[in-house]
């Protein structure tokens, strides 16, 4: 435009450039992306249905055996019900922990397999904001869903034994640091599974990824005759939370060499760091 064209022409033109898409913009985004995938969102609920009623089947099996006289076995301390162990049990854990590893890396892969990144990129060339934004909701949502699932199932199960008085009150030793780890554990699968679809962009392999990481790989590191092994057991995520979720009133072993508590909270923040660390880089730095 010559530099003598009037102001108003100039004002028009900068009121017709497009203004640059803020960070909220971008959620909003992502979030359109989401829930135009409608089975992501229903496997996700699915999951959560079931690991409560996984939880809650878990309690309501062993009602009837409770009050019943439980002798102690030669050498071991007398038998107390722990609601915590059956109230939040490994396997609605590790429903939930599969599921939300999986929705992760659907929201980075589904992009590259569709080619809709290409778009998005084109749209928005600031690579890091757009996985940013991405990292937050799946993180906000998984959140959501972990907390909802924690919550009901220890209020549901510690109300089901109120009648057998051995139900818990969530201000018992133990029983907020349970529920909350019960809860961060979904979401730090999920980042994993992002971290595995940003660097393998591929939808089977991502899958057995998460799954080699979240279920097979801690079984090359059980036992307790290597120490060095059982350490690194013991900061795997699942392993972490189960660490958390463990009753201090209970008389569960853990063996030689077990996790400690602050170890297994510094372990879940660090496989979230890290998983976040690797998105970003990963999708920032690579050709789409």
């Amino acid at each position: 435009m010559s530099p003598l064209a009037p102001s108003g022409a100039r004002q028009f033109e900068q009121a017709a450039e497009p203004a640059a898409a803020g960070f909220t913009d971008l959620l909003a985004a992502e979030w359109i992306k989401m829930r135009s995938l409608r089975s992501t969102y229903w496997v996700l609920v699915l999951s959560a249905v079931v690991a409560i009623a996984v939880n809650v089947n878990a309690v309501l099996s062993d009602l009837p055996y409770i009050d019943q006289p439980h002798p102690p076995l030669p050498g071991e301390p007398p038998y107390v019900y722990d609601p915590l162990f059956h109230g939040l049990s490994d396997i609605a854990a590790a429903v939930m922990a599969l599921a939300a590893a999986s929705f992760g890396a659907i929201t980075v892969f589904g992009e590259y397999a569709t080619g809709m990144i290409r778009t998005t990129f084109a749209a928005v060339p600031a690579r890091r904001a757009v996985i940013t934004a991405k990292v937050v909701l799946v993180a906000a949502v998984t959140l959501l869903l972990g907390s909802v699932v924690a919550a009901a199932s220890f209020f549901t199960v510690n109300a089901m034994l109120a009648s057998r008085h051995v139900g818990l009150s969530i201000h018992d030793p133990g029983c907020l640091r349970a529920v909350t780890a019960y809860a961060l554990v979904v979401p730090v699968c999920a980042l994993i599974g992002m971290a595995f679809g940003a660097v393998l962009r591929h939808a089977t392999a991502s899958i057995v990824a998460v799954v080699g990481m979240l279920f097979i790989l801690p079984l090359l590191f059980g036992g307790d005759r290597y120490r060095a092994l059982k350490e690194i057991g013991n900061h795997l995520p699942l392993a972490a939370q189960g660490r958390l979720a463990l009753n201090p009133d209970s008389y569960t072993s853990l063996g030689a060499h077990p996790g400690t508590v602050t170890g297994s909270w510094i372990a879940l923040g660090a496989w979230a760091l890290v998983s976040v660390i690797v998105a970003v880089t990963v999708v920032r730095h690579r050709d789409v």
